[in-house]
């Protein structure tokens, strides 16, 4: 099994011409004869159950939805002639709490992807994301033994099922976090993401990328700040808080994301891991992004431009239900094909940078959080975090960076920021240059309220 890729002072991707869709300087190669990152933008089918209990009483029924699923989708890549597919199944909670019955779809889902392969040469692989179950206690109890010991079950068996790539959206951190965004406050998000999630990160993937290791094929594929960073997305879609905080987040959690590489994880990373352009650009590993195409989960203000440094292109999740065409999961498998298609053309034909310019300009200019996706911010933001040597001051650089980058775009006119995100834009650059110098001392200025929120024994304190 290869290593991963090191995370040293220099970006593996340092020039913007080289930051591109399809391409990375580390591809990944695993299942049956995939290779992501290569050359060829590949689709991520995400699919999820109708509403639905799940327990022992509905099993039988649950198992059917997946197996219609699975073959509807691979049934659909094949009749479009892709070049190669992934799907992506995400446990609900039971399915890991219960760790055989994820192992069981599991099997079920690699069965139908090993007879495609077989009857009709279909390359692909198997995404598995285990749920999150250490949060089910306030404060969250992240070590407490029971509860990750079957964590660790499920890994392992969905490996020994035929998972050829793990993943997970880790949640520790997360409890800080959201009392952070509410009242808007950076000192707490700060060491939410630059102190308690990288600690839990680092414990996590140590034994994620250990139980993958010692599998015949599974891949520790990646992490996500959806918990965090898409959380701040989505109540800034809802007007709940301003964008511009949202989008500075963001930056600051791609800090935290490569906690997971620097502990063994070598992508593809996960699509709901908005951040992880700035991970290819530090790693050089594939990553997975949505945004139009995943208008079935979420809304954004990123459906272009998400997609101008992807390797994998993703619906994020869509439910079993009945459309005019088909199953939702198989229609949005069409989409997602017919949008890689376009982008494996542009390859082709060397017009790759050009797609990808067009991408960028098409949702840059009209919001903040798309301004940071860009290739230039992605290396500003890259290099910010690579020039630090600890993942706090890794957070702080960040999100300084996505300020002084928001502020000069405002500046130039190219990003018109109405009057009270642009207050809150100095606010927020404020705040940052007041942080001080190290977590101990920052740990000082957490209110008795919020060191409440959180367990030390979660953290390793």
């Amino acid at each position: 099994m290869l290593s991963a890729p090191a995370v040293s002072g220099r970006l593996a991707i340092e020039r913007e011409s080289d930051l591109v869709f399809g391409s990375c300087p580390h591809p990944v190669s695993c299942g049956f004869d995939l290779q992501i990152g290569a050359g060829t933008v590949f689709p991520e089918v995400n699919f999820t159950l109708p509403a639905i209990e799940v327990d022992s009483v509905n099993w039988s029924e649950i198992r059917s939805h997946y197996q219609q699923i699975g073959t509807a989708v691979a049934k659909r890549a094949v009749a479009l002639q892709v070049p190669g597919i992934v799907l992506e199944f995400e446990h609900l909670p039971a399915m890991t709490e219960n760790p055989e019955w994820g192992a069981e779809i599991t099997a079920l889902l690699h069965e139908i992807l090993g007879e495609a392969h077989q009857r009709h040469g279909l390359r692909s692989a198997l995404r598995v994301t285990p749920a999150d179950i250490r949060d089910q206690s306030k404060p969250p109890r992240l070590r407490e033994r029971s509860k990750c010991e079957t964590l660790w079950r499920s890994f392992a068996l969905c490996a020994q099922a035929g998972a050829d790539i793990l993943s997970i959206e880790s949640i520790g951190g997360k409890e800080l976090h959201d009392h952070g965004l509410l009242y808007g406050d950076i000192s707490a998000i700060a060491f939410a993401l630059g102190v308690l999630a990288p600690q839990d990160m680092a414990w996590l993937w140590d034994r994620i990328t250990s139980i993958a290791n010692a599998s015949v094929h599974s891949v520790p594929g990646g992490d996500t700040a959806c918990g965090f960073a898409n959380t701040a997305m989505q109540l800034a879609h809802q007007r709940m808080l301003p964008e511009v905080l949202a989008a500075v987040v963001r930056a600051m959690s791609a800090a935290r994301s490569l906690a997971a590489f620097e502990h063994g994880a070598r992508g593809p990373s996960k699509d709901c891991a908005y951040e992880g352009p700035v991970l290819k650009a530090i790693t050089g590993c594939p990553i997975s992004m949505e945004g139009k195409s995943a208008a079935c989960a979420h809304f954004s203000p990123v459906g272009n431009i998400a997609s101008s440094m992807c390797d994998l292109w993703s619906n994020e999740s869509v439910q079993n239900i009945r459309l005019l065409s088909g199953n939702a999961p198989e229609a949005f498998a069409e989409i997602l094909i017919y949008d890689c298609r376009l982008m494996n053309t542009a390859i082709r034909d060397r017009s790759q940078r050009m797609l990808r310019d067009w991408l960028v300009r098409s949702d840059e200019a009209l919001s903040p959080q798309a301004a940071l996706l860009t290739p230039e911010a992605t290396l500003r933001i890259a290099t910010a975090i690579v020039s630090e040597p600890d993942p706090y001051r890794r957070t702080v650089a960040a999100g300084k960076a996505a300020v002084h980058l928001l502020i000069e775009r405002a500046a130039g006119r190219s990003l018109i920021l109405p009057r009270k995100e642009a207050m809150w834009l100095d606010r927020l650059g404020e705040e940052l240059d007041a942080l001080p110098g190290s977590e101990f001392e920052l740990i000082e200025r957490l209110s008795p309220e919020q060191r409440q929120l959180f367990a030390t024994e979660s953290y390793g304190f």
